[in-house]
């Protein structure tokens, strides 16, 4: 019977294979041509609905139409993504997917989206796939190392090479373990590291949980290459929906975290432990040894902190948050109002500010000076869950701060010592060799305020919002108190040589008139240094001046030509303006430089109301017409068709391109837009830059192998963590200060690469530079830089003191010895926007030749 009834449906399967169904085939062929024609007509939504139709019932067409489909899909997800419809551009790309599952180029373009939107954990995991598809396809491989940078920050690299720090964590875990913590909840996990370190030391019962799905992923295979996959449970969420025995069965004895931040509580982990001590943990120890036997009590590793802080003059904070130039390019700025960045204590605080930001202290370009000693700010103890929950309501309290030497008070450095427990602590402090950078809190004032020597500065600290608060509020001077808050407002001066003119200055500001609020717009801290950089306003100043003054004359001599035989179509041109499109990201007062040339009608990109507003006040206060500047993208449907004409009869006679981010790399789909705009410049238009010349330099930098890869061979505390981890290694190292890292340098800098804007057919993709050694050394990276061609003379760099871009180096995969005097071969390769380097060392010098 069983070889009867497989006889009978085979002879079924058969006939129905070769009947076939004409009405179906009817469909799919009608369903195709008009999924063609609606691609011809740019009808995309519905030639994706009859590309759907086609391959869901024929999907022997599959091979054949894959490249119209894709196209098709990119084109509606266009649309769909600019009418805001996000849900179904979602829903289409995994129909698409339903059909093409292991298609490289649907996966790495879902990614795409997935990443703008910000969903970076789902993001990386389709660059991830695509890559398993393609190894070699490059723009996955490009977008999986820039999500790699936000999902594993560099830092992880840098904690887990910090021996000292793991050491000490490693102590005092294996330290309460021994002491009767035998069940452990490892908050906020990252590798899963301190998790091992407690079932190492014995414990029965090791819990831990992650948040990031990345992270989550790499703590369980991490956990799992040592063996420990069956006795650690690994949760993905955060500790605040942990709930027992729905997540663990029962209360533990010992936390151990390291969710802390430079400015100690910017990670939650007053609430996670709030809630820990409430929900998670065993009481407290009750008594005056709290590290004694805890067999039934739970207790928290780091037990607790101290906070510490110092005021100090530093210009480079100092151009990053507030306005320090009083002429930008040419134009008065005493009318742009009230400008500093969103890092601010302000009284009033909302969700688009923040209390502080970091800086490494010790790699800060030009230094920064003390202007008090350090003083403690805080004490807290992680272990007291009454003194977690009343930090908030604590009572503001006031810290006078005797000056130690004259300077211009720019900020409060932070730092803080994490007492693990009795007997090991780690400090972040400025001075030590650490992973951790220190909290800054920028003191805000038009003009600024010197600090002398016997004044007392009066700092405020609270914790409002579970954020720890630092603000410099009144310096008191002779016996009298100078309020800071109120200087902020006021045209107070840096200096006065009169003491006693300066202090009844200072004084008279307090009787001023305040019940009129000043003119304010917040800028990011990249566009106030950008605001600062008077250099690059000035050379971009010149380089339009001589563009407009050689289109006047150009036009002069058409006049000229055309006395004796008069045209309208020159008359038009020469009493119209001339147009130029400022296309820079964010806030940029270039479309205004260029409007206050005369002869011209700028256009700025600026989208934000509130820099609008800057830009029209300062347009008044210089005598520069409203009727000369319009932004551009009040004008266009969307930000993606930025790039098009003026008008029907007009072109653009300069176009001003933003071409490289503040970290340091080339901004993605330059050269396209350059291809772009070289199409919309009338004849003798420029666009600006014309050229940018990559320059760079072998060095011997362990800080930079630190900061990109756990190195050694050697497993870490025993634990085999770095194959898992270095997996997000990624080549180019950004937001690099090349003039304070700590490196040799082991030959002059050289020109790697040049990209010409204006002249397409200049261009190349890969290129060989040949670099002399000037010392002997491990070659481990190849920081770079970018001269900036305005045209063939103007030139602005982006290395330098007074630049507010960051620099940015290739790190080898494997150093590379060098003995001064050898030849060193780079191939320099650029893939759209992103630099690649290989280096070898030429064996002899014929080969140099």
């Amino acid at each position: 019977m069983p070889n009867t009834s497989t006889r009978q449906k085979h002879g079924r399967r058969t006939r129905r294979r070769r009947r076939a169904d004409p009405a179906r085939n009817e469909l799919v062929s009608s369903s195709l041509e008009s999924a063609q024609q609606c691609l011809f007509n740019q009808d995309y939504g519905t030639a994706f609905a009859h590309y759907l139709l086609v391959l869901n019932l024929a999907p022997v067409f599959k091979d054949f139409a894959r490249e119209s489909f894709r196209f098709t899909l990119f084109k509606w997800a266009e649309e769909l993504d600019s009418l805001g419809r996000i849900q179904y551009l979602f829903d289409c790309y995994e129909q698409a997917l339903e059909l093409f599952p292991d298609d490289e180029v649907i996966l790495n373009s879902m990614g795409e989206h997935l990443f703008r939107m910000g969903f970076r954990d789902e993001a990386a995991g389709y660059f991830h796939k695509a890559l398993k598809m393609r190894p070699d396809y490059p723009e996955a491989r490009e977008n999986f190392y820039r999500v790699a940078n936000w999902l594993v920050e560099r830092w992880h690299f840098f904690m887990l090479n910090d021996h000292g720090r793991n050491q000490k964590y490693q102590q005092a875990i294996q330290k309460a373990v021994q002491k009767g913590c035998n069940t452990v909840l490892d908050i906020g996990t990252g590798t899963g590291i301190l998790g091992m370190c407690a079932k190492k030391a014995g414990a029965a019962e090791v819990y831990a949980c992650e948040l990031s799905k990345t992270m989550y992923e790499l703590a369980c295979e991490v956990v799992s290459a040592n063996g420990m996959d069956g006795s650690i449970k690994i949760l993905h969420m955060k500790s605040l929906e942990m709930e027992v025995p729905k997540d663990i069965p029962h209360r533990v004895s010992l936390v151990v975290t390291e969710t802390v931040d430079a400015g100690l509580f910017g990670e939650g982990i007053i609430e996670s432990l709030i809630h820990a001590w409430h929900h998670l943990l065993l009481p407290p120890k009750r008594g005056e040894n709290e590290f004694g036997e805890q067999s039934a009590t739970g207790r928290v590793i780091p037990a607790g902190a101290t906070v510490f802080g110092m005021a100090v003059e530093c210009s480079e904070i100092r151009r990053h948050h507030r306005l320090c130039v009083t002429k930008v390019g040419g134009l008065s700025m005493a009318a742009a109002g009230e400008l500093h960045s969103p890092v601010s204590c302000s009284s009033e605080p909302d969700d688009s500010m923040e209390p502080y930001t970091t800086e490494r202290l010790s790699r800060l370009p030009g230094g920064y000076k003390p202007l008090t000693e350090p003083f403690t700010a805080l004490n807290i103890d992680f272990n007291n869950v009454q003194e977690l929950e009343g930090l908030s309501s604590r009572e503001v309290q006031e810290i006078r701060l005797p000056v130690i030497q004259q300077g211009e008070l720019d900020a409060l450095a932070v730092w803080f010592q994490l007492h693990l427990d009795e007997e090991n602590s780690l400090s972040t402090g400025p001075q030590e060799d650490t992973c951790w950078e220190q909290a800054i809190y920028p003191f805000h004032s038009a003009k600024g305020f010197v600090l002398k020597p016997r004044d007392e500065l009066i700092v405020e600290v609270s914790c409002r919002d579970a954020y720890l608060r630092l603000c410099s509020v009144a310096v008191l001077r002779d016996g009298h108190k100078i309020s800071l808050d109120k200087l902020m407002d006021s045209q107070y001066p840096v200096s006065n040589p009169n003491p006693e003119a300066e202090l009844c200055s200072a004084l008279a500001c307090l009787q001023t008139d305040q019940s009129q609020a000043r003119d304010f717009c917040m800028l990011e801290c990249s566009e106030m240094a950008l605001l600062n950089n008077q250099d690059y306003h000035q050379s971009f100043c010149t380089a339009l001046a001589k563009l407009i003054s050689q289109l006047k004359v150009k036009c002069q001599n058409q006049e000229r030509g055309s006395a004796f035989q008069p045209g309208p179509a020159v008359a038009t041109r020469c009493a119209s303006p001339f147009y130029v499109l400022d296309v820079s990201e964010g806030f940029s007062l270039l479309s205004l430089i260029a409007a206050s040339q005369g002869h011209v009608k700028a256009f700025s990109s600026v989208e934000k109301k509130k820099q609008q507003e800057v830009l029209i006040r300062l347009a008044r206060s210089n005598n520069v017409s409203e009727q000369h500047l319009e932004f551009w993208l009040n004008n266009t449907e969307d930000e993606q068709g930025m790039l098009q004409r003026p008008s029907r009869e007009k072109l653009w006679s300069a176009i001003i391109l933003d071409c490289v981010e503040t970290c340091g790399l080339i901004r993605q789909k330059l050269m396209e837009k350059a291809s772009l705009a070289r199409c919309l410049l009338e004849e003798g238009g420029r666009i600006f830059p014309g050229k940018i010349v990559v320059y760079g330099m072998l060095v011997e930098s362990e800080t930079l192998l630190l900061e990109s890869a756990v190195q050694g061979q050697e497993p870490t505390l025993g634990f085999n963590i770095a194959p898992f981890i270095n997996q997000f290694t990624v080549p180019v190292h950004v937001f690099l200060d090349f003039s304070t890292l700590e490196c040799r340098h082991l030959s002059e800098s050289v020109e790697l690469f040049v990209l010409n804007l204006m002249d397409a057919n200049a261009n190349y993709i890969n290129r060989e530079v040949k670099v002399q050694a000037t010392s002997t050394g491990r070659i481990t990276a190849i920081p770079f830089w970018y001269h900036i061609y305005l045209d063939e003379e103007i030139c602005v760099s982006t290395l330098g003191q007074a630049a507010h871009w960051k620099q940015a180096a290739v790190v080898l995969q494997q150093p590379l010895e060098v003995r001064a005097g050898e030849w060193v071969r780079l191939g320099v390769k650029l893939h759209k926007s992103t630099i690649s380097i290989l280096a070898h060392i030429e064996s002899t010098p014929q080969q140099m030749e």
